[in-house]
């Protein structure tokens, strides 16, 4: 990639976190997991969080949700933020931050989904930041933290260490209701896994990454906030994963394509793409379905990217996004994409 990133400071245990909904504030609709993130985030990190006036405010203005970010990333006692959950109109909230403040003290923030906007926006402000990491859904519920979680959290808060991303060999699309009690202490239903799919020649990419959430980025694109020249990707590593919105494949494939038209898939070296969700509370596909519209999905994507890039090593599956157990990546930081091996490498500096 073209574009230089400067890497944020890591924390140091005993640090305070900001703890922030820059979307929706399901910290106030769902305190009791909430609570009980913010336990386990001081346990598996040894992070202080902070909360801000809109942590469990549902219902913030654009301005008051920028206003408390714009707050964090001035305080400099305050060492990393992380986003609560993401939600559906971040895209607002982006136009009244400060990127200056963001130059100004690099700090780590980890968030997911629709925080791909501020992902995004720091990238433009030239300050990498890390791929996942929503504490509503990966801290809160459940018996406890899920192991490759909780390394790679505190790999992108505090250590800074380069890890072999793995399969965990199970996965959830969607956990318990967090309404129910059930929640605070069970997974959602979780099954077997199966192996990566790679495509493209046998060779090693090592490239920093860009992407998200596939429908925040074309938000991004419509909202012309991707103010650079594909070439600012070249060589890079593109991330992408889907939401649980459960978008036919046909519709990624739009998406993909769009991509594809702009430049940015042939900038690329690399492409990772995540596991889909392909279920939630209200749809229950048996396990054949499942298995159905995952391999549709993978096929659409991985032959639109094939299209425009046949050179790009492509690897489809991996565990960085909707799904739980899930790997935090970093975002404008280095990823490895070893094609001839079938081996990820994550840079968390």
């Amino acid at each position: 990639m073209t574009r230089e990133l400067v890497p944020p400071a890591k924390a140091r245990p005993g640090d305070r976190v900001a703890v922030l909904s820059p979307s929706f504030a399901a910290a106030g609709a769902y305190p009791r997991v909430h609570e009980q993130a913010m336990t386990r985030l001081t346990e598996v990190t040894g992070l202080v969080p902070v909360e801000y006036p809109t942590t469990r405010k549902i219902g913030a203005t654009a301005r008051e949700r920028a206003a408390d970010i714009n707050a964090a990333l001035a305080d400099p006692g305050i060492r990393a933020l992380l986003a609560v959950i993401g939600g559906e109109d971040q895209i607002t909230v982006i136009p009244h931050l400060d990127q200056e403040l963001a130059r100004a003290d690099p700090k780590p923030f980890l968030g997911t989904s629709d925080n791909t906007n501020l992902h995004h926006w720091l990238w433009d402000a030239g300050v990498a930041s890390f791929y996942g990491g929503s504490s509503q859904v990966h801290l809160g519920p459940g018996p406890g933290v899920d192991d490759i979680h909780a390394r790679s959290l505190r790999a992108a808060l505090l250590t800074g260490e380069r890890l072999e991303v793995t399969e965990p060999g199970e996965s959830e699309d969607i956990g318990i209701d967090w309404a129910d009690p059930r929640a605070l202490e069970s997974y959602g239903r979780r099954a077997p896994t199966r192996p990566w799919s790679w495509y493209g020649p046998s060779r090693s990419v090592t490239g920093r990454t860009w992407g998200g959430c596939v429908e925040v980025i074309q938000w991004i694109l419509t909202a012309g906030r991707f103010r650079h020249e594909p070439d600012a990707l070249r060589g890079g590593v593109l991330l992408l994963e889907t939401s649980e919105e459960l978008l036919p494949a046909r519709a990624v494939g739009w998406i993909v394509r769009a991509l594809g038209e702009r430049g940015i898939l042939s900038a690329v070296d690399a492409v990772l793409v995540a596991r889909p969700p392909v279920s939630d509370h209200t749809r229950h596909p048996d396990a054949a379905e499942r298995e159905r519209l995952r391999t549709e999905q993978r096929d659409t994507v991985a032959e639109v990217i094939n299209q425009y890039n046949p050179e790009a090593v492509v690897c489809v599956g991996v565990p960085f996004g909707h799904t739980r157990p899930q790997w935090i990546l970093p975002h404008g930081g280095t990823i490895t994409v070893d094609g001839a091996r079938q081996r990820i490498t994550a840079d968390y500096r």
